[in-house]
């Protein structure tokens, strides 16, 4: 099975069980500023999970594009990657364990859809602590429907539990599918969850039915949610009996491409393997990254800068197999071709992605050549040192300041008698990981589960904000990203110059106009084309689904100040807001103007 045919039959299953097919969002969160990327397929539904009505319905079903760089240094083996696809099937206040996990058992073992042998299963099931009971529901759900009880295991908190996103809301059991890919069990108790290898996780069935209050107490909801994910990726592994990844045919062109650049063959060598694999995962996350609608460009600082890391990684590796000249764009065409019915935004942005990768690794070959000069600056201190041997700090500065990869100091090292002290340097490394993997934020907390009160204040002073620049200095003003938090806003747009001190000013008192008036926050769900026709602001490049929320800020919804496609959520009345302060106007990157803005409670 292909990856395409399985992402069809997991649609139309669930379509066929009565949930509606919506879009996958951006790989760029929007309004979240707790992390870098989609991480997960319920990231972008999180303020539907939490309460707020979707405008699709109670069943969704979608696809969507994720990335982790918790574990990017994990890439290379087997099995980790940085990008991934991930199924999803949703409830949102409608049915609960006993439809979900018969769905999900049908869905697997059905002849018509998956047809995995019974045989093969295996499922974990939360095994209750901190007062809350054991889920021996889910797992009586699983026996009835032909999981033997002797392959369900009861798993603890870290293993079998969801949620909340934030320090309170919503939370969960889940229960867990995996896949026996060995021969033997390692022992006795070799079951679902192992550590052993032998069983492969594949989906998942989250069930939230309880709400964690601020004292710590977790109270049973009336409103129950599921949401599952399904890595495309592990189940076609699966599905077509591999042992890895990267032996599916979701890789089978990209690595190609990579042999012909390399001159060399996938599967004989071990570390030609392992770069081979990092090569094609690294470029791409950074396809999709560039080909996203709301795309970074490489960067120093946030999901720039990861960006950055993976092209430059794969560079890196590119040299180690002896590709010459720019060798990425290639390989970055064949992840296009692959992914562009699926993912039209690839084909959208091929010409800017391909650029963006081309000058990108120009960049680091200039880099690599500062690099080396650097090295060959500190080379007479160095030898010294009778026992020739580098400090493990120069080695790292080199890598942090320079962008030089610890292996070719090594290298260099080398050939002038010398060893670099790693151990000296993996522990400054060591360091720098664990802030970058904190920065990427491969689990999310809070975000888009944010729904206090200043964090919705602030998403409605964006409207306003959004509106007013748009009179100010033109219709030509989009947005292209937000990040909000519970002390300020942070709003990015299309705007080739500086704005004058003048423009700031009419921005700024336009905005506190609309507030002092108290207008009306009004929400209707909508089509989208008939949203559209209203005059209601749509994102360039965003997916919609057919049936939008539309909020309008105005007297009534023909007589409007701001007028908006949005999930939500918003105050009532802009007279709550307070009075809006724009603290600082900068450049965000080529043609993108960024301002930070607060409210403030001053008169």
């Amino acid at each position: 099975m292909t990856a395409d045919e399985l992402r069809s039959k997991f649609i139309n299953f669930f379509v066929s069980k009565g949930h509606a097919q919506i879009q996958g969002k951006s790989l760029l969160p929007e309004n979240d500023p707790t992390v870098l990327f989609t991480t997960a397929g319920m990231h972008p539904l999180v303020p539907y999970l939490l309460g707020e009505e979707h405008p699709a319905g109670n069943r969704l079903v979608d696809y969507q594009k994720c990335i982790r760089t918790g574990d990017i240094d994990s890439v290379g083996d087997p099995s980790h990657l940085t990008f991934f696809e991930m199924l999803g099937n949703w409830s949102l206040g409608d049915y609960f364990k006993e439809e979900a996990i018969n769905m999900s058992f049908e869905f697997i073992t059905s002849p018509k859809w998956l047809n995995i042998p019974v045989e093969k299963l295996g499922v974990t099931v939360f095994k209750g602590e901190e007062g809350i009971p054991r889920d021996d529901e889910s797992a009586q759900i699983w026996i009835k429907a032909g999981i033997p009880e002797n392959r369900i295991a009861y798993l603890p908190r870290e293993d079998n539990w969801w949620g909340p996103a934030g320090t309170t809301g919503p939370c969960g059991p889940d229960t867990e599918m995996f896949y026996y890919i060995g021969d033997t069990p390692c022992g006795p108790d070799c079951k679902p969850g192992c550590s052993c290898g032998k069983w492969l996780e594949f989906w998942n069935d989250v069930f939230m039915q309880y709400n964690k209050n601020s004292s710590g107490e977790y109270i049973p909801l009336t409103r129950k949610c599921v949401d599952t994910g399904m890595g495309i990726e592990r189940t076609i592994t699966v599905l077509n009996k591999k042992s890895s990844v990267y032996d599916t045919e979701i890789f089978t062109a990209i690595i190609a491409a990579i042999e012909k650049a390399a001159n060399c063959k996938y599967g004989e060598n071990e570390e030609t393997d392992r770069s081979i694999r990092i090569i094609a995962d690294h470029v791409r996350s950074a396809a999709f990254i560039l080909g996203d609608p709301k795309s970074v460009n490489p960067s120093n600082v946030g999901a720039g800068y990861v960006l950055r890391r993976l092209i430059r990684r794969a560079v890196r590796h590119g040299r180690k197999l002896s590709i010459e000249g720019i060798s990425l764009a290639p390989i970055a065409e064949v992840v296009v071709e692959k992914l562009k019915n699926s993912y039209p935004e690839l084909e959208e942005n091929r010409a800017s992605l391909l650029n963006e990768l081309i000058r990108e690794e120009a960049k680091f070959m200039e880099t690599l050549q500062k690099g080396e000069h650097e090295f060959e600056k500190l080379l007479p201190n160095l030898l010294k040192d009778p026992r020739r041997i580098m400090p493990g700090r120069l080695a790292f500065k080199l890598y942090d300041t320079y962008g030089f990869p610890i292996e070719l100091t090594e290298e260099l090292a080398s050939e002038s008698g010398m060893k670099v002290n790693r151990e000296e340097f993996d522990e400054a490394f060591k360091k720098h990981q664990e802030l970058s993997r904190t920065q990427s934020g491969q689990a999310f907390k809070g975000g888009l589960g944010d729904q206090g009160e200043m964090a919705v204040k602030y998403h409605t002073a964006t409207h306003l904000l959004h509106q007013a620049l748009k009179a100010i200095l033109g219709q030509h003003v989009a947005q292209k990203g937000s990040n909000i938090t519970a002390e300020r806003l942070r709003f990015d747009f299309t705007h080739d110059t500086p704005m004058t001190s003048d423009d700031l000013i009419k921005v700024e008192n336009m905005v506190n106009e609309q507030i002092k008036k108290d207008l009306p926050v009004l929400m209707e769900t909508m089509a989208i084309e008939n949203a559209k026709s209203s005059g209601a602001i749509a994102l360039f490049g965003e997916k919609y689904e057919s049936q939008v929320k539309v909020y309008t800020v105005g007297i009534s919804k023909t007589d409007f100040f701001s007028k908006e496609v949005c999930g939500g959520p918003h105050v009532e009345k802009t007279g709550t807001l307070g009075k809006f302060k724009i603290q600082k106007e900068q450049s965000s990157s080529a043609g993108v103007r960024r301002i930070r803005a607060v409210l403030t409670n001053e008169e």
